[in-house]
């Protein structure tokens, strides 16, 4: 069954400045979604909107067309990577898999070193290992869609391609919405682009619609 996130009917504004308006996204399984936009233009605040972070009364979140109304979101509906690290400190790594339920032999499979820090506290881990983590985690959870915040800024070139494979395999489960500033790869990997400017949402067909609305030179 694919599964469709829809978001619109959007008023957001901090004090006088005015955040996000006239906005539509949808996201649907199998697809990934990318978001796209300058520094301060929102696209944070969306996601945050979406997840229920961020109260608004002005705002449709709706699921298989049905309304999202409480801002707490069910894990089984939504999980989120926000832009900071978000794991509480005192837990030890694979204790993190174990809450998740996300198989950490799986994800050693793929990034061998943690094997020995399996019983290492995430405070211990530096910001790059404990973001890996939490990529892995939310990506591989038993959720309906996911919403990445700037997963690529902390890592490597080569460990951002193994989880640009990994979003592309997982997006067979669940619809993803991802956004990040480096935006190579936002394009490369996305089936649906929007771009965020000047308070609203724009669907973005071809790459070059980026040159036109003057977010690439």
């Amino acid at each position: 069954m694919r599964n469709l996130l829809e978001i619109d009917s959007v008023q957001l504004n901090f004090g006088d400045r005015k955040i996000l308006s006239n906005i539509y996204i949808q996201s649907t399984t199998g697809k990934i979604t990318g978001i796209l936009g300058r520094n301060g233009c929102g696209k944070s605040c969306l996601l945050k909107l979406i997840f229920g972070e961020i109260s608004t009364n002005e705002k449709s979140v709706r699921i298989n067309g049905d309304m999202l109304l409480e801002d707490y979101r069910n894990p089984a509906d939504i999980r989120m990577l926000s832009q900071f690290n978000c794991l509480p400190k005192h837990l030890k790594v694979r204790q993190a898999f174990n809450y998740f339920d996300v198989n950490f032999d799986e994800f050693c499979n793929t990034f061998n070193e943690f094997l020995a820090w399996s019983h290492f506290k995430i405070k211990e881990l530096s910001g790059g290992n404990n973001r890996m983590i939490e990529i892995f985690l939310i990506l591989k959870s038993n959720t309906k869609f996911c919403l990445l915040d700037e997963p690529f800024s902390h890592l490597s070139p080569k460990n951002a391609e193994i989880f640009m494979e990994l979003l592309k395999k997982e997006k067979e489960k669940k619809g993803i919405i991802v956004t990040d500033h480096l935006y190579q790869y936002i394009t490369k990997m996305s089936d649906d682009l929007y771009l965020i400017k000047d308070c609203a949402s724009y669907k973005i067909d071809n790459v070059d619609k980026l040159k036109d609305y003057g977010y690439l030179r």
